[in-house]
């Protein structure tokens, strides 16, 4: 009986070690860089292959595929004016094309001055939020120092930590959780650069009313990506005006501030429209693709 005692405390106290190990671990490397990856600036534009990819000129780069497409869209309708006139059908008249052939034409080699500005705005919105915070609060909102705070409240030491207590689930909770943003706003980083790429066609996209839906399309997404860090910075906000407490009280409330922010995207989907980053549902749709097919 004594052994079966003993050997299951051999058990906890090693299962306790890994996970105290794993959380001190991704406290200390990991986190960093959620305040990189989530609160985005014109930095993110400031890439080398990134604007040779984009186009630096007129000439080059995706730029130069979508003044391909310009000219096509001109040619297209010259033809199409012509064959008007041979069947005496109505179309766009040509000198409401040029004209928006040229304003959106302009707007479309500019889109990255655009891109530039849109994300330059978005970032001093996010940045007024966050200094409102410390002023009021007198705590930097951002990732690094909430993990600082949930790491004061919640101790992860060897002598006294283990996973099956309240404490310790609640951290597990909480590691899986910010664990899971790492990957969810890596994704939204991304397809934020991806849509930028997207900018000069969906701008032409303008010229013709058929497909102006690309642009509405494409308008709604970024935005939602890109406002999703400002929702962040207020529940941020949010969470470092509870009490720094060591009671349950406040230990629930950082669960759903937790929660709030894993569901930041479908909360601003909701509201905007846009698409998904959520990884957890990505791999649903995922395998519910694989199980179809």
């Amino acid at each position: 009986m004594e052994e079966t005692v003993s050997m299951a405390d051999t058990i906890i106290q090693t299962i306790n070690s890994i996970f105290q190990t794993l959380f001190s671990s991704i406290d200390n490397s990991v986190y960093e860089i959620l305040d990189d990856i989530t609160f985005i600036d014109v930095g993110i534009l400031k890439d080398n292959l990134f604007e040779k990819l984009f186009g630096t000129t007129s000439s080059s780069g995706l730029l130069l595929i979508a003044n391909s497409l310009l000219f096509g869209i001109a040619l297209f309708y010259g033809i199409r004016l012509l064959y008007s006139y041979y069947m005496s059908l109505q179309i766009e008249k040509p000198f409401q094309f040029i004209f928006k052939l040229l304003i959106f034409g302009i707007i479309m080699n500019c889109s990255y001055f655009i891109c530039e500005q849109i994300i330059q705005l978005n970032s001093l919105i996010c940045e007024a939020i966050k200094n409102v915070g410390k002023q009021i609060l007198g705590n930097e909102i951002s990732f690094s120092q909430l993990i600082d705070m949930l790491n004061n409240i919640i101790l992860i030491e060897e002598t006294n930590f283990t996973i099956f207590s309240f404490d310790g689930l609640i951290k597990s909770f909480i590691s899986i959780g910010l664990f899971n943003l790492i990957f969810s706003y890596s994704l939204r980083f991304i397809m934020v650069k991806i849509f930028i790429l997207l900018s000069p066609f969906s701008f032409l996209s303008l010229i013709n009313q058929s497909t102006s839906w690309f642009f509405k399309t494409w308008f709604r997404t970024i935005l939602s990506l890109l406002l999703q860090q400002s929702f962040v910075a207020i529940i941020l906000l949010i969470i470092f005006s509870v009490p720094s407490q060591d009671n349950i009280y406040s230990k629930l409330l950082y669960i759903g501030c937790i929660y709030a922010l894993i569901r930041a995207n479908s909360y601003m989907r909701v509201l905007i429209g846009g698409i998904s980053t959520d990884i957890s549902t990505n791999l649903q749709l995922g395998s519910n693709m694989l199980k179809n097919n």
